[in-house]
């Protein structure tokens, strides 16, 4: 274990993070920085694998003037924060960590004025530091600037001597990334399970017909209830709340929809059977539910990214870019978003394809098993089968990244 003497800035930031952002959490979502996913921290520091594995996922996501050590979004307890809600969201909290390194003093000020740097994009700023290396002048500077102040003890507790008020702020495209990963339609752990749209359209209307939901759907569409209902989730179909699935106001559109056309729900279901392990491209199967599979589609929010972007190649004389190409145009625009969407999050992965300033590591785009599959298999077969890109999806075991193509099947051309 360490002592109070050999708290170095990995593990005390690995203590914060537990504390903010316990595994047991399902409603949070964090990053740390990518240069604790690096096998040194400092030259001749290493960082232990399993403070690795504690601190993943990585990125490197841009707050105020710097990089914070750790970004995330989370509700959090009472004892943390001088106000328990801001909004209808929960905040996004930025942490500094300092921790020991040799002989020199843990510089607790200065951690101080990094994170309240932070507070011009997120909600509340900490600065996280071993006990007994935090002065009275560094807590007083902290209430000053509104940020908290966590000690960690060598055993691991964490106590907040500070604790910040919630503010408002602006969203910059990286805190977005990851407020967009803390909501129900973000890719970090799970999102699509399924490669075809009408596995996702029918749950609406399953959960509207007069029967049990899950036996309506498993009986009717698809088998795997509990991976239409997740993609539903994500897709903003239908909404999980404490004690039971409700339409969102996309999912009521969806099933006026059906009506319209069928007069009931069960109606409706019963053309599903037609389509049924089809290999047909669904909006020439099926060209009214095709152009409503293209709204569903275009309203997730990764989706617009997505098609712009493509676009914007396409007007730069790249209409067929690989996968790799995609990813490579992406991280120079939007890097947070990209490495959170395209990515595993798995401390291996990241740690193998971005450098510890966050820059991506080209050589290692070539395997498509750093992919994470809910993007390039699941979410690309729904564009594919919504007609916005010419392509299916592939399993990333069986993805080559250097072949797969991500073209808009109908780009637009400006020259005319």
């Amino acid at each position: 274990m360490a002592t109070a003497a050999s708290l170095p800035e990995p593990q005390v930031l690995a203590h914060a993070k537990d504390r903010l952002f316990p595994a047991t959490e399902s409603e949070a979502y964090a990053v740390c920085d990518t240069q604790f996913a690096m096998d040194e921290w400092l030259p001749g520091r290493p960082i232990p694998p399993a403070v690795r594995e504690r601190l993943a996922p990585f990125n490197h996501v841009r707050l105020g003037s710097g990089y914070p050590d750790l970004v995330g979004v989370r509700d959090l307890e009472a004892d943390l924060l001088a106000v328990d809600r801001f909004g209808d969201q929960p905040p996004l909290i930025a942490v500094e960590a300092k921790g020991h390194t040799g002989g020199r003093a843990v510089d607790v000020e200065r951690g101080v004025v990094q994170a309240y740097d932070r507070l011009g994009e997120a909600n509340a700023a900490y600065v996280a530091a071993p006990t007994g290396t935090i002065s009275a002048t560094a807590r007083t500077l902290a209430r000053e600037l509104n940020v908290g102040v966590l000690a960690v003890d060598a055993g691991g507790e964490t106590t907040a001597l500070e604790v910040p008020r919630v503010v408002g702020n602006r969203t910059s495209d990286d805190a977005a990334a990851i407020r967009f990963q803390a909501t129900s339609q973000g890719v970090a752990d799970a999102s699509f399970g399924l490669n075809h749209p009408k596995n996702y359209l029918a749950v609406p209307l399953a959960l509207y017909h007069s029967g049990e939901t899950g036996a309506v759907l498993a009986e009717r569409v698809v088998a795997a209830t509990t991976a239409a209902r997740q993609g539903a989730t994500f897709l903003g179909l239908v909404e999980e709340r404490p004690d039971r699935l409700r339409l969102t106001p996309l999912g009521e559109e969806v099933v006026r929809f059906a009506l319209t056309r069928y007069g009931t729900v069960d109606d409706a279901l019963g053309a599903f059977d037609d389509w049924k392990r089809s290999r047909a491209r669904f909006c020439d199967l099926a060209p009214e539910w095709g152009l409503l599979t293209r709204r569903v589609v275009w309203a997730y929010p990764a989706t617009q990214v997505i098609v712009e972007e493509l676009q914007t190649m396409a007007d730069d004389g790249y209409p067929e870019p690989t996968l790799v190409q995609l990813v490579e145009w992406l991280h120079t625009n939007h890097p947070t978003f990209t490495v959170e969407l395209f990515l595993r999050g798995t401390e291996g992965v990241r740690a193998r394809t971005l450098d510890g300033d966050g820059d991506l590591r080209p050589a290692e785009l070539a395997d498509g098993r750093v992919y994470h599959s809910p993007t390039v298999f699941q979410l690309k077969a729904m564009l594919f089968h919504a007609g916005i890109v010419t392509e299916r999806g592939a399993e990333p075991h069986r993805l080559d990244p250097e072949a797969d193509v991500w073209a808009l099947r109908e780009p637009l051309s400006f020259d005319r």
